[in-house]
């Protein structure tokens, strides 16, 4: 049941454009009869923590890929026992990869605390890259910009924060995913209610900086009992192909394993879990327990997946995380 906000707490909150009813636009192509799509897996990671005391040494999850020309970028989460960071690595191929070093930390000083400043979403625009990124305690998202991918500046403040009293949202928002579709931002995140359940939302911007969130939120419910989601969601990853809008996002069941699942939209907010695709469990020693973190490009060949992958069933770190490679055809 979604969490109940007072109507007059909602028309003050519609009043100040915060919160708004709204659809992405239609997405291309014609919705034929739904596909059945398979995985393929790389069986090693492609990218591996760091030697001991590096910024990265801990954990390496939480991939962003993007394709800016011809260089792949990566812009990921390492976790070196105290604080997560957010580091960079480039590709000529999305396969070999070469760290180029760590861009964001946590600044204790401001509204981010010192624990994280990382689990983000990057996009080019413009000719930047925006990066917006999970930070502060309760959990809220900022945005940073870069012209070459290494040098960043960070907005002042965070750009998208919890909700009110009462709401879905009111205890965090985390792992952001951002998309473009015509002349808007789109932004889905985990959200948190009192009760600690994590669900899954989406905002819009014009700018990236000011957001509306969709007043129906959450956009999908945790999993029934003993499914592989039946306790949290979050990492979405969304993209459009064949007349519909796809998301992969992680799940958690009771024994803190996570899988990859997938669920299907017609318009980008109204979303129901899709049997196209099985379940995406890690079947390696290095990811046995945790497969999560998906990030995706959207070839001919099919949808290239960066994901995060660990041995150790923990709700937060230390999972022996490591990033790897699959292909959803």
């Amino acid at each position: 049941m979604k969490a109940h906000i007072p109507a007059a707490l909602l028309l003050v909150l519609a009043g100040c454009g915060r919160y708004a009813d709204f659809q992405l636009p239609p997405p291309p192509g014609r919705a034929g009869p739904a596909p059945a799509f398979h995985w393929e897996m790389r069986n090693k990671p492609i990218l591996t923590r760091g030697a001991p005391g590096e910024w990265d040494s801990v954990d390496v999850l939480n991939p962003s890929v993007l394709r800016n020309e011809a260089v792949y970028w990566n812009f990921y989460s390492g976790f070196d026992g105290r604080a997560w960071h957010t580091g960079v690595a480039t590709s000529p191929n999305g396969f070999v990869w070469t760290k180029r070093g760590r861009i964001l930390s946590p600044d204790p000083a401001t509204w981010e605390g010192g624990y994280i400043a990382a689990n983000g979403s990057a996009l080019v625009y413009n000719g930047e890259f925006l990066y917006w990124y999970q930070a502060g305690a309760p959990p809220r998202l900022g945005l940073a910009r870069s012209r070459d991918g290494r040098a960043w500046t960070k907005m002042p403040d965070p750009v998208l924060g919890a909700g009110p009293r009462g709401s879905w949202d009111e205890r965090g928002a985390a792992d952001p995913f951002a998309i473009r579709v015509g002349d808007r931002f789109y932004l889905y995140y985990l959200g948190m209610d009192r009760a600690r359940r994590q669900r899954l939302g989406v905002a819009r911007s014009a700018d990236g900086v000011h957001w509306e969130k969709l007043r129906s939120n959450p956009i999908l419910e945790l999993g029934a009992a003993g499914t592989f989601d039946e306790i949290g969601l979050g990492e979405p990853a969304v993209w459009a192909a064949a007349g519909r809008y796809w998301m992969l996002y992680t799940g958690r069941d009771r024994r803190e394993y996570r899988r990859i699942g997938l669920a299907v939209s017609d318009d980008g907010v109204r979303w129901q879990r899709s049997s196209a695709a099985p379940v995406l469990a890690g079947n390696q020693a290095w990811d046995d327990k945790v497969v999560c973190d998906p990030t995706v490009e959207v070839t001919p060949d099919g949808v290239r997946v960066w994901f995060g992958g660990g041995n150790v069933a923990t709700s937060a770190e230390r999972l022996n995380g490591q990033i790897g490679y699959a292909v959803l055809r």
